[in-house]
Parts: structure tokens; sequence; C-alpha cells
């Protein structure tokens, strides 16, 4: 049943992470790995800091190491940076882990499919190393490896 009024709602409201992955269908692997990988805040606020996040597991002992200033930040910017460690956390994965790959989910988010079968939700993740600290994003990936 179509409801004019709440489709609209629900266009305005849909939460930006899963905005990209709407119902214009997916996107392939290729483009997904380089859409997801982008992270630009993160990239950004890791150059501040001296940080290069090359896509390798010891940038991710870099940013594991970092001063948490954005903590104190307003709590969209916190979001926004936890949506890009997840993503790059996630990168990372995909690229150092043999057969990890991005995954659309059912709900439109991007997870990270281990050769396992065992999905991992990195953007999940990220938000609680951005405003916790923990998990450690090396961590995370050295249990992935040993799936």
């Amino acid at each position: 049943m179509d409801i004019p009024l709440i489709t609209r709602w629900r266009q305005r409201h849909v939460p930006a992470r899963f905005a990209v992955f709407g119902d214009g269908g997916r996107p392939g692997p290729e483009t997904l790995a380089e859409l997801l990988g982008e992270c630009q805040l993160l990239r950004d606020r890791a150059a501040e800091d001296g940080v290069e996040l090359d896509d390798s597991a010891a940038s991710l002992s870099a940013l594991d190491q970092l001063v948490p200033s954005w903590r104190d930040e307003e709590e969209q910017a916190l979001d926004r940076l936890g949506n890009d460690a997840g993503l790059y956390l996630g990168t990372v994965i995909v690229r150092t882990v043999p057969g990890a790959g991005w995954e659309v989910s059912p709900n439109g988010g991007p997870v990270v499919r281990l050769a396992t079968g065992r999905e991992i939700d990195t953007v999940e993740l990220g938000h609680a190393w951005a405003e916790n600290g923990s998990p450690e994003l090396s961590q995370v990936l050295a249990e992935t490896a040993q799936d």
C-alpha cells in the first residue's frame, strides 16, 4: 500500500549510509570497493596528525594510536567519522584478507563478507571505535584474518 505522505517522509529521512544503496540497483564489487574506500573525513583527520592511510594493517594500528580529539565534537561530526572509520576498516579487510569482499546487506548497508560466510558490520565497529576507542581497529583486522 502506497501512502504518499509516508513515502515522501521516508525519502527525506533515510539514513545517509543507506541512501547510497537505495532501490536503484546494487553496485558491482569494484564500484562498491571504490565508493566505500574513499573515507575522506577520516583520511583528512589522520593526515592532520601525520598518519597516511594507505589501506594497510599498519595504518589501522596508527589510527588506534591517535589521540581521540574528535570525541569532543558535535554528534554529527562524530557520526560521520564513525562511518568513515568503519568503511576504512572494511576497506583494509577486503584488501588484506583473502576471500573477503563488500556486500550490501538486506537493509542496504555495507558489510564485509569473509570467505567463511561470516558477515562483519564494520560501520557499527567504526562507530564504537570513534566513540569509545574500542574495539581497536587493528585488533578487529587480526581477529578477522584468523577466520
